[in-house]
């Protein structure tokens, strides 16, 4: 489960639980990404703050762990070669699944080396109760070659990153959306703040 976590909330988890779960999978390895090629648009927070948060909010969970692959790598992170990697580390006979929202898997294809980042593994999409699988479908009709897609209904949690760090910057409440330890960690570190 790939992200960038800014800051991991419990959207995050419970899909991750959910896919674990569903698809009885052996771990979820979450995957904090270094320097993020598509977040131009804001400036992200350090990526060993966005791991120390992400190992505070999986730690209880003997079933999650949480690589430093990407945070580790020089340079712009790509998923393809991240999984490309994961793939040499577990073998050929590992199966590979890639967690992420439904919408998401349609964006992914526009991603360095689509084509062989869709051969290495399979898309787990993450919907939420009364998601348009119309939509979903005339995506895929959309795409010469489809990725393998399974779809996953997970609760409703209407919980996001951004409106998460909009909250710290206008000092408005936001427990019970993460984890009570990662918004400690956020105060701590003042991340979020405005200007900073």
């Amino acid at each position: 489960m790939g992200g960038t976590f800014d800051p991991i909330h419990y959207g995050h988890l419970v899909t991750a639980e959910e896919a674990l779960v569903q698809f009885n999978l052996d771990q979820v390895i979450f995957m904090p990404t270094g320097t993020p090629v598509r977040k131009t648009h804001r400036s992200v927070s350090a990526a060993e703050h966005r791991y120390l948060m992400t190992v505070i909010a999986t730690a209880s969970n003997p079933d999650f762990e949480v690589s430093r692959l990407e945070v580790e790598r020089p340079g712009p992170t790509y998923t393809v070669d991240t999984v490309t990697e994961l793939g040499a580390k577990y073998g050929q006979s590992a199966e590979l699944y890639f967690i992420t929202g439904a919408d998401a898997v349609w964006d992914i294809l526009g991603w360095k080396d689509a084509d062989r980042l869709a051969d290495l593994v399979t898309f787990i999409g993450a919907t939420r109760p009364g998601y348009d699988l119309a939509r979903f479908s005339e995506a895929r009709a959309a795409h010469e070659r489809p990725p393998r897609v399974e779809l996953m209904e997970v609760p409703a949690l209407a919980i996001s990153s951004t409106d998460i760090r909009t909250r710290v910057a206008a000092h408005r409440p936001v427990r019970y959306l993460l984890p009570e330890a990662v918004a400690a960690y956020v105060l701590k570190h003042r991340l979020y703040e405005e200007g900073r």
